[in-house]
């Protein structure tokens, strides 16, 4: 977790960036991500000398060992003349960066082909460099923290993308995870990877909760557990950092257009978490048929949660999050993907979350999906959780506050075999299958909870007049009084 000097000393760099001019969010964020990608590389050249040092033996370096290669890196440049700095990052290393290639190639550099520099100030750079190199030389004591201060600067992006994105918060993707409980072995995919935090919070997941992995499940770690795709390649630079910065180097985390025919991937994943966007653009003669198959539509919310079914290898867990209309969305899709998903997999849950969750981005009311792939065989009963806090406040500000239901969501979803005998007035409750086919599918909890009605007795309507009698009464003898004293 990162301390309040922290969080103090990143809205100072902010502010510095947003008085040069760089005012938008997305890309002051995308600007400090290539200033942290380029310390990195320093790093990485750093710790290979100190190898050398130790064991004599040659070790492969990402700079050239030439004075122009030195000159290149962070350690050389950050103390320099700013005017030298701003001319060294443009014209020298950014179009270093840009040719890193090779099978070695991290999922960053390989965006960076498109990547500029957005300051037109050498002061400002100058002075964003020198305030970075402080926070990690000083306060950026782990890989944790780093994430975490990555995670700080991107929880600043207040604004949906404009296919409906929204930044997930981490308490709810955490959550999520803890739900799906994924493992080393596990092929996690995100196919609208965004930041890629649903990605990350899994990969603390696993490197909490499987300390003693072997080397073949670390090389997998490294390379083969996490996939995301995206269609905005300002996103995959962002997120492939992201997943740097946990010490994932070589994600398939690649663009890619997930509804449409160009991806012809399934039965490939265990896991899938993901939040879909929730509007867009489709282009109609491209989406791939094996969805409209599933749902004859154009809304892209119904068109990936029958990519997520088809992405699963049977046996392959999801849990994704979907706007209300997806649980009663009376259309013949909206209706026709539900009975898919009821019949035709194992739908183990639906979370109804309050409509703050989102909020500064939008008040829309949300649900999670929780289900695993089966082809065939549904489950018997649904099991629905009524959320009303997530420990945030659920206005524009977001502040912690001590309500909140997820402890006890994932501690019910694990023990389903109890809550067979919640009551339908209670917070959660088992629904059978049945039921929710009488229902037309629909998947609203609205629809099976059941409001508990407590009678309020009221006085006598005497008794009502009598009081306010005697409060006119009042306010005639206090106003006379005050107009006595005001001279009036």
């Amino acid at each position: 977790m990162i301390t309040g000097t922290i969080k103090t000393k990143i809205d100072k760099i902010w502010k510095d960036i947003w008085a040069s001019g760089l005012t938008q969010p997305i890309t002051v964020i995308e600007q400090l991500t290539y200033l942290m990608f380029i310390r990195s590389l320093d790093e990485k050249d750093s710790d290979a000398e100190a190898m050398e040092n130790l064991t004599g033996q040659k070790q492969k370096k990402i700079f050239p060992e030439t004075p122009e290669g030195r000159r290149m890196r962070w350690s050389q440049f950050k103390d320099r003349d700013p005017a030298e700095i701003f001319d060294i990052v443009q014209n020298e290393v950014f179009p270093f960066i840009k040719g890193i290639g090779g099978e070695d190639a991290t999922a960053f550099s390989r965006y960076m082909k498109d990547a500029t520099l957005g300051f037109t100030n050498p002061a400002i750079l100058s002075k964003t460099i020198e305030s970075l190199d402080d926070l990690y030389e000083n306060d950026i004591k782990s890989l944790d923290m780093q994430g975490d201060l990555y995670e700080y600067m991107l929880g600043k992006l207040s604004v949906a993308g404009q296919n409906g994105q929204f930044r997930t918060p981490k308490q709810i993707r955490d959550m999520m995870v803890a739900l799906r409980n994924p493992s080393p072995d596990d092929r996690i995919c995100d196919p609208a990877c965004g930041t890629a935090g649903f990605l990350i919070s899994a990969a603390e997941w696993i490197r909490e909760k499987y300390p003693q992995m072997t080397d073949e499940q670390w090389e997998n770690f490294d390379t083969k557990t996490f996939s995301g795709f995206e269609t905005d390649p300002t996103m995959l630079r962002i997120s492939a950092m992201n997943l740097m910065l946990h010490s994932i180097t070589r994600p398939e985390v690649r663009w890619q257009d997930s509804v449409s025919k160009n991806n012809e991937i399934r039965n490939a994943y265990d896991l899938i978490l993901a939040n879909p966007p929730f509007t867009g653009t489709v282009d109609e003669e491209n989406i791939s048929e094996s969805l409209t198959q599933l749902a004859n539509t154009k809304k892209t919310e119904l068109l990936f949660v029958a990519l997520l079914i088809r992405l699963l290898h049977v046996g392959g867990r999801c849990a994704c999050i979907v706007p209300d209309g997806v649980l009663f969305g009376s259309s013949k899709a909206h209706q026709a993907l539900r009975q898919k998903l009821v019949e035709n997999q194992c739908l183990e849950a639906v979370i109804s979350m309050p409509s703050g969750v989102f909020k500064p981005y939008a008040g829309v009311s949300t649900a999670i999906l929780i289900f695993t792939k089966t082809d065939g065989v549904g489950a018997e009963k649904v099991w629905f959780y009524d959320m009303r806090a997530d420990g945030y406040s659920l206005d524009d500000k977001r502040v912690p506050v001590s309500e909140n239901d997820i402890p006890d969501i994932i501690e019910r979803f694990h023990h389903r075999e109890q809550e067979s005998q919640r009551k339908r007035t209670e917070q959660s409750f088992m629904v059978p299958v049945q039921e929710i086919k009488e229902n037309g599918f629909d998947l609203s909890i609205n629809k099976y909870k059941q409001t508990e009605y407590v009678a309020v007795e009221y006085p006598p309507t005497s008794e009502i007049m009598k009081e306010i009698e005697e409060l006119n009464v009042r306010i005639t003898q206090e106003t006379a009084e005050l107009k006595n004293l005001l001279g009036l």
